[in-house]
């Protein structure tokens, strides 16, 4: 058993990791040295894990090993994992991948890094974002190019690229990623793997900000931390972990989130949207969805592909795209932002206007379904972003304009999980994001759970 739980390291959910721990069937140090082996073997032409710390991981494994050996438990003690560049991690470098701030290291621990590790986790390293968080590849002046690990030619997605290259090449059990235009979900949908961006101010990110920034902050406005894994199960897992008030909010605030809407796909309320105003769609990302809609029908699921309910989506796209620039501005030398102060605010009025309508949507359907990105993973590009263009069913089209589909759950701050569905002809996966009410993200994560459950997925 223990060398099977071993040698099984590079497809094991971190939840199994953690039983088998805790019931003596593996060691933390073990588990160590099969992470080590594994990115030392593996990373090298991949390039996910940019920042490793193996030294003081060893001592953190023996240490929890000890801890198991006195009767302790923890959800996720002895379990390895990495962490997105972007999170503080005491004594390591966070750069956000800009080059003037390489030897920058924080003193202390973000505080979802500290959570991660009272519960017990080990954190081996860092892995590799877009420069200052801004892309959906990660390429950077300070750690270079992370790989696709189904295709090297390919983007593994940004700005959690590196995170989402790690969990499909079996380096890690477990990451804790970013997302403020999909840098969660889009590296997800690329890489086959699952990710969860969680309700706006779920999990406490006032320490989160760019280097040289000053700790805590306000929280950027649609920013989220959130996690990433080989499994539903994860997601959850981690999230019962990360959620919840920090600091003087924990003085009088307790989190409670409800359970899931519903236990059994026939149960659930789904909404369908596969077209946008501003976003095209490859049919090879569409066709998964529409045959998983088929699919769930058959079950027994009511399923719709319209109502009249669904917000003015490119409203939303016009006004999320202004604020998401003004907010990537911060930290940035001689930037101009283009929203002043009032438009500012008229923007804060809509996002509570929208919040108001996509709470009555969620009267009348529990999950709405939808792309997570309008391809499946591209060919890196070197050129400028704004010059950048897709190919969408052998057409070209704007880049940029691709925000618009993780934008759907970013600019109300609903909660959205990616889970992988398909391979394209070329073997590149496919996913679906699912995109809940407020709050209810363990509805999004046990919906993603149930689905790969029902239809054999990933």
């Amino acid at each position: 058993m223990l060398k099977e739980r071993v040698e099984s390291y590079a497809t094991a959910s971190a939840g199994s990791l953690a039983r088998g721990l805790a019931a003596r069937q593996v060691s933390a140090l073990e588990l160590l040295e099969a992470a080590v082996r594994a990115i030392e073997a593996g990373d090298g032409p991949i390039n996910a894990v940019v920042v490793r710390d193996f030294d003081r991981a060893r001592d953190a494994a023996l240490a929890a090993d000890a801890a198991l050996a006195r009767g302790e438990r923890a959800p996720l003690l002895g379990v390895p994992m990495t962490v997105k560049e972007a999170h503080d991690v005491a004594g390591l470098p966070t750069t956000w991948g800009l080059a003037p701030y390489r030897d920058w290291k924080p003193a202390t621990d973000s505080t979802g890094v500290a959570r991660l590790k009272a519960a017990g986790a080990v954190i081996l390293g860092k892995t590799n974002v877009a420069t200052n968080l801004g892309d959906w590849q990660s390429a950077n002046a300070i750690y270079g190019l992370t790989r696709n690990p189904h295709d090297l030619t390919r983007s593994a997605g940004g700005s959690s690229g590196g995170s989402s290259a790690a969990l499909a090449a079996g380096m890690t059990p477990l990451e804790f990623g970013t997302d403020i235009g999909g840098s969660i979900r889009v590296p997800a949908h690329f890489c086959g793997v699952y990710g969860h961006k969680p309700t706006f101010g779920l999990i406490a990110a006032a320490d989160y900000a760019p280097p040289p920034t000053p700790r805590p902050v306000d929280p950027v406005v649609f920013n989220v931390i959130g996690p990433m894994a080989r499994t539903a199960a994860d997601l959850d897992l981690a999230l019962g972990v990360l959620a919840g008030p920090e600091s003087d909010d924990a003085v009088g605030y307790r989190l409670q989130l409800p359970p899931p809407r519903a236990t059994a796909l026939k149960d659930f309320r789904v909404l369908v949207v596969t077209a946008h105003p501003d976003a095209e769609l490859d049919d090879e990302v569409r066709g998964p969805i529409e045959t998983l809609a088929s699919r769930l029908a058959q079950l027994g699921a009511q399923v719709s592909h319209a109502s009249p309910l669904l917000p003015d989506l490119a409203e939303a796209n016009r006004t999320y795209l202004a604020m998401v620039t003004t907010a990537l501005a911060r930290g940035r030398p001689g930037a101009t932002p283009p929203m002043d102060t009032f438009a500012w605010m008229a923007g804060q009025d809509l996002i509570v206007g929208h919040r108001v309508l996509w709470a009555e949507l969620f009267k009348s359907f529990d999950v709405v379904l939808a792309p997570p990105f309008g391809t499946a993973a591209f060919p890196h590009k070197a050129d400028e972003f704004q010059a950048r263009t897709l190919t969408v069913n052998g057409k070209e089209t704007r880049y940029g304009a691709q925000i618009a589909w993780p934008g759907i759950a970013t600019f109300p701050g609903l909660p959205s999980t990616c889970a992988p569905l398909a391979r394209t002809a070329s073997g590149l996966p496919t996913g679906v994001q699912i995109i809940g009410p407020r709050f209810e993200d363990r509805t999004t994560i046990a919906f993603a759970g149930l689905i790969a459950e029902a239809f054999g997925l990933p």
